[in-house]
């Protein structure tokens, strides 16, 4: 297939993604990217069958892609459901009154990375992290006058750091598997360029919370807040025993899935037991408690939930969309994969990727190829998964070709492909994440600054030739 050809559905694609941004600013991701990528896709279907390939193939291909999107969409609804119950349960609005009190603007940002980084490194999840800890970290963000994309960024930056060292984590010990070296010398080879980068990412946000450089630009305060929450909501730290029951489920290895919905259980059990103002208040008073606990804990799990108090910040931050909120986001990340698995079964990414690992015949050049393939991937599939996957069956060859031991492999698919996986608009990580934040991606992605350092950092390492491990070593 002739590189030109492969590469029409792309630049297609991105004039349309472009169009869209211009007619549609940040609600395009409610529907014209969708289509967008839709309309690519079948261009891209066109050429495979244009050029033989049968319709069939392709259908099982993209029925293959979406299968493997499955918990990933269940777990998005379970986070709209928790957001939900904890919003009802008064465990969100806890986060944020505490939260206040303790955090200064200036720091806020670092103390968010760091939380964030520890949180996942002990839970090995970086969505949990961002659908817990995270969301309440945008509502007291917001609520000190900095600007979200900001917080977004060092919510981001600190979740996908632990997840990339913690040796829970799925891409963690999938990126060895591929590669053909074991978990823990991974994660050992991995703080070369990790700890850098992480290092690099906090010295930014110190600076940038200490100058004002964070600051919104609608500066919000955050006065008359503690009361407002109060006139809704018992305030107390035993509010606090269900989220510290989702952390110790997930750094146990319980699944993902399972953890979340007892939270979501859970978060409906405080909401009975402490809010009964709140319950009457979703339900009416018309209803017995029994009847309103129902109702109230099921609306919150499912649809749109939100309290007026007269406080206009907070009424902006007492409001949750349920499971129902995270429609739009399951939708743009069904029509992603579909896309990529279009382009798969065409044929289209082998011929682009052959072209990048073409003429590859240096240390620098193998692992800044890989890097732009691992990029590559995570634009063209919309998955963080193949990008790790498929550059690492591609590179292991050329790996040991130069003599190099393949815990160089699986760090620079790390570096390269977990982390940038959140900066794309249309990969599933992306969507997710900004669906779970409530921020647009391109209005997070120039904030996340680990997340941009680590290729970099990886490009600079292979330059300098430093703690290249041989295979003879």
């Amino acid at each position: 297939m002739p590189l030109a050809l492969a590469l029409a559905p792309i630049v297609l694609l991105v004039v349309l993604l472009g169009t869209n941004v211009y007619f549609f600013a940040d609600d395009s991701s409610y529907g014209s990217n969708q289509m967008a990528l839709l309309i690519a896709a079948f261009v891209a279907g066109c050429i495979g069958m244009y050029r033989g390939i049968q319709w069939k193939a392709i259908k099982d291909a993209i029925s293959n892609n979406i299968s493997q999107a499955t918990e990933a969409i269940i777990i998005l609804l379970l986070i709209g459901s928790l957001a939900g119950t904890w919003l009802m349960a008064g465990i969100i609005p806890a986060f944020i009154h505490y939260g206040l009190l303790l955090l200064e603007p200036n720091i806020f940002l670092f103390a968010a990375c760091i939380v964030c980084a520890v949180l996942s490194l002990a839970t090995g999840s970086s969505w949990g992290t961002v659908g817990t800890v995270g969301v309440a970290l945008i509502g007291i963000g917001t609520a000190l006058g900095i600007s979200e994309g900001w917080v977004a960024g060092a919510i981001i930056s600190g979740a996908y750091f632990g997840d990339k060292l913690s040796p829970l984590s799925d891409t963690t010990n999938l990126a060895p598997a591929v590669a053909g070296t074991d978990l823990f010398t991974h994660i050992k080879y991995m703080t070369i360029t990790t700890v850098p980068s992480i290092l690099i990412a906090l010295a930014v946000f110190l600076v940038v919370g200490f100058t004002g450089g964070a600051a919104s630009e609608n500066v919000e305060f955050a006065s008359g807040f503690g009361e407002a929450v109060k006139s809704k909501f018992n305030i107390h730290l035993g509010l606090f025993i269900a989220p510290v029951a989702v952390l110790v489920l997930i750094a146990r290895k319980v699944p993902a899935a399972a953890s979340l919905f007892i939270g979501v259980l859970l978060g409906a059990l405080t909401t009975i037991l402490f809010q009964p103002e709140a319950v009457k208040e979703i339900a009416g008073e018309e209803m017995s408690y029994a009847q309103a606990s129902y109702y109230s804990t099921m609306t919150s799990m499912a649809v749109d939930t939100h309290f007026v108090t007269g406080n206009e910040l907070a009424d902006d931050l007492l409001k949750a969309k349920g499971m129902v909120g995270m429609m739009n986001t399951i939708w743009l990340i069904i029509c992603a994969m579909i896309f990529g698995a279009v382009l798969q079964a065409v044929g289209i990414l082998k011929r682009i990727t052959d072209s990048l690992i073409s003429g590859v015949n240096s240390v620098l050049g193998l692992i800044g190829s890989t890097v732009g393939t691992c990029l590559a991937f995570n634009v063209l599939a919309s998955d963080q998964y193949i990008a790790i996957v498929v550059p690492g069956k591609m590179y292991a060859d050329a790996y040991k070709d130069q003599g190099l031991a393949p815990e160089n492999l699986s760090r620079t698919l790390e570096d390269a492909g977990t982390v940038t996986s959140v900066l794309i608009p249309w990969n599933t990580c992306g969507v997710a994440q900004s669906g779970i934040l409530g921020v647009a991606t391109l209005a997070y992605a120039p904030f996340c600054i680990f997340n941009w350092v680590s290729p970099i950092m990886s490009l600079v390492v292979a330059g300098f030739g430093f703690r290249l491990k041989r295979v003879e070593e």
